[in-house]
C-alpha cells in the first residue's frame, strides 16, 4: 500500500479504528487493528469490488428497503442512500457509524442501530427486501451468524421475494467457508448461490439466496476515480459457481 498520511486513530472496544489518506491520489482507508476494511476515492466511492457487487446485485434486485449488518465505515450504506434506498445498519461497534459519518459521508437519512445482529434481528419488527451480512471480528465472520438458526431469523425480517447477500473471506485455495455458509442458507432457503471471485488467495465470495435464481454477476455502475478499471477487472473475475452440498468434508 502506498504511504499514507494518519488521520485519526479511535479506540474502541473493538480494536482501534485508523483513519488515513494518500496524499497521492487522495484515497481514504479505513482499518481496524492494522487490518484495511473500506477504502474510498477523493470523490467518496468505494475502492471495494465486492461492495460495487453487492451494490449491482441489489440494484438488480430493485431492492429499496435495506437492512445492514455490519458496517465498517458504511460506504455500500452510503451508495445505496444515495440512490435512493431506505438503508439501516447494525453494528456491535458503536464507534463504526459515527466515524462513517464524521469521515466516510455516511448521510443522515440511513438509521444506525448498536447492537448484535442476531439479537436485533430478534427484537426487530421490521420488514426488508434485502439483508445483507458483512460483519467481521477480524479476518473471520462471527460463527453465530452464519448458523441455520441466524438464518431462519433473517428470513423472518425479510419480504417474501426479498434476498439475502453474506459477504465471505476467501483466505486459500481450501477455504469452503463460503460452501459452509450455503449449507447453512440452504436449510431456509430453497434457491441459494454462491458468486466468487476466481483467483488469488484473500478473495471475497457472495452467498445469496432467497430470490436470487435470475440475479446476474454485476458490472460496475457507479466508478470511482481511482483505478476503475482494476474494480471492473475484478468483477469480471466474480462468477457463478456450483457450491459443495457434502457436509462430512468441510466441518
Amino acid at each position: 500500500m502506498a504511504a499514507t498520511i494518519p488521520i485519526a486513530d479511535i479506540p474502541t472496544a473493538y480494536g482501534i479504528i485508523s483513519i488515513s489518506r494518500s496524499p497521492a491520489s487522495g484515497t481514504l482507508v479505513y482499518m481496524v487493528d492494522g487490518q484495511r476494511q473500506g477504502a474510498v476515492d477523493k470523490s467518496g466511492v468505494t475502492l471495494a469490488y465486492y461492495i460495487h457487487a453487492f451494490y449491482g446485485l441489489l440494484i438488480q434486485a430493485k431492492s429499496r428497503n435495506i437492512l445492514m449488518i455490519g458496517g465498517a465505515c458504511c460506504t455500500l450504506g452510503t451508495m445505496l442512500a444515495k440512490a435512493g434506498c431506505q438503508v439501516t445498519i447494525v453494528d456491535i461497534n458503536p464507534a463504526s457509524p459515527a466515524v462513517a459519518r464524521q469521515h466516510f459521508g455516511l448521510p443522515d437519512s440511513v438509521i444506525c442501530h448498536t447492537a448484535d445482529g442476531a439479537l436485533f434481528l430478534r427484537g426487530d419488527t421490521g420488514n426488508y427486501d434485502a439483508i445483507v451480512l458483512d460483519a467481521f471480528h477480524g479476518a473471520h465472520t462471527p460463527p453465530h451468524l452464519l448458523i441455520p438458526a441466524f438464518f431462519a431469523l433473517v428470513r423472518e425480517r425479510l419480504a417474501p421475494d426479498g434476498v439475502v447477500l453474506v459477504n465471505i473471506l476467501i483466505k486459500h485455495r481450501f477455504d469452503k467457508g463460503a460452501d459452509r455458509a450455503a449449507r447453512s442458507m440452504k436449510r431456509v432457503w430453497s434457491d441459494v448461490r454462491v458468486l466468487e471471485m476466481v483467483g488469488p488467495p484473500d478473495r471475497n465470495a457472495i452467498v445469496m439466496a432467497g430470490a436470487v435464481a435470475q440475479l446476474q454477476a454485476p458490472p460496475l455502475l457507479v466508478r470511482p476515480l481511482t483505478n476503475p478499471h482494476v474494480i471492473e477487472q475484478e468483477l469480471a473475475r466474480m462468477k457463478f459457481r456450483p457450491w459443495k452440498t457434502s457436509r462430512w468434508r468441510f466441518w
